[in-house]
């Protein structure tokens, strides 16, 4: 039985960025491919990636992508209204319910539009890596293109439907779990009680 492995790995900007690997295929995902990619290099000694990922496309979470991709290989990927928004290109253009397999696990995606129009999650078993929809007492930074109310329908259709203990991973700030975010995050006063 393998193991998913998660590095987290601190970028310019404040930005998380995520290695997600196997440890029996050493296949890995890049989540978040900020600048330096520099320092997500070093971390994948030793392992074989096959994508890398962008949870949307403000320049902290993406910069580095093509320059990662040029380094270490995998195929690019991010959602289609994101690429159209920002003017980003990439090998592969995500839709909702994609499934991604690298070694013997499967990354669904998840899209959850609000921070921006093509933001989405990906989840890995009981992981989610939840870019800027979601961070740990809050949400992401409200931009020009940021759409609350889209956000939080995202947050409530998508996010709340997965089990209570799966762990979030945000771009931005410390790893925290859905129930965690339930009872303490402020966005949640006067949501019903997860059932």
């Amino acid at each position: 039985m393998s193991k998913l492995a998660i590095v987290k790995v601190r970028l310019d900007r404040e930005v998380n960025g995520y290695i997600v690997s196997c440890s029996s295929t050493k296949e890995a995902v890049v989540v978040d491919p900020g600048l330096p990619v520099e320092k997500i290099a070093e971390q994948l000694k030793g392992l074989k990636v096959r994508y890398i990922l962008a949870t949307h496309c403000h320049p902290g979470h993406v910069a580095g992508k093509d320059d990662l991709k040029e380094l270490v290989g995998g195929e690019t990927a991010l959602h289609s209204a994101d690429a159209k928004q920002f003017l980003r290109s990439a090998d592969r253009y995500l839709v909702d319910g994609d499934e991604l397999e690298f070694g013997e696990f499967k990354l669904t995606v998840l899209h959850t539009p609000g921070h921006t129009p093509g933001s989405v999650c990906f989840v890995v078993a009981n992981h989610a890596f939840v870019g800027d929809t979601i961070l740990a007492g809050g949400i992401g930074k409200q931009t020009p293109e940021t759409d609350l109310r889209r956000q939080m329908m995202s947050i409530g259709t998508k996010l709340l439907r997965l089990p209570l203990a799966t762990a979030l991973y945000p771009g931005h700030g410390p790893a925290t779990s859905l129930e965690r975010e339930m009872a303490q995050n402020p966005i949640f006063r006067g949501a019903p009680a997860p059932r």
